[in-house]
């Protein structure tokens, strides 16, 4: 069974819960359309999109997959990336699937700042968002801090694979 989004009836819905629609859009999205969509959300942060605080996250906890994933090839990191996305089950998402809610949004915060530093797998060069991630990224922008808190919280938390209820 195949389902489909409208994704330019996001940016013009009614919809009292915009935050559910947009949640629901970004699930709709491909596994590339995710990753993309969550690395221009962190690279817009200092425009639009505003930070996940992540000072708030324990992110002592995340270091050790930090130091892991820096050590892994280009291909190995964006395969781990897809993983998560996807819920498969390895070594590596079992260990993000144990991160509190903040610290998988300082996770990710600080994948994005590596990515620009070079030493996690950079967007390709020229890459170019899809109109269905365009359309989500636009209505993410639009949505009040705590709005885009709660939407991006919803992204990644069920990202991964959490041992203790597989």
């Amino acid at each position: 069974m195949t389902y489909t989004t409208d994704f330019t009836n996001l940016l013009t819905s009614n919809d009292t819960d915009v935050v559910s629609t947009t949640t629901n859009a970004i699930k709709a999205l491909g596994t590339d359309d995710q990753l993309a969509l969550l690395w221009y959300v962190y690279t817009e942060m200092g425009k639009s999109i505003t930070p996940a605080a992540p000072g708030a996250a324990r992110m002592q906890f995340a270091e050790g997959l930090i130091n892991q994933v820096k050590q892994m090839s280009h291909g190995e990191q964006l395969q781990f990336m897809r993983d998560l996305v996807e819920k498969r089950s390895t070594p590596a998402t079992r260990a993000y699937g144990l991160f509190s809610v903040n610290t998988k949004l300082g996770f990710w915060y600080e994948l994005s700042e590596l990515m620009v530093k070079g030493f996690v797998v950079p967007m390709p060069q020229g890459h170019q968002i899809s109109r269905d991630a365009a359309y989500v990224l636009d209505a993410l922008k639009k949505l009040d801090f705590g709005q885009q808190i709660t939407v991006l919280r919803n992204a990644v938390v069920n990202m991964g694979v959490d041992p203790l209820n597989a």
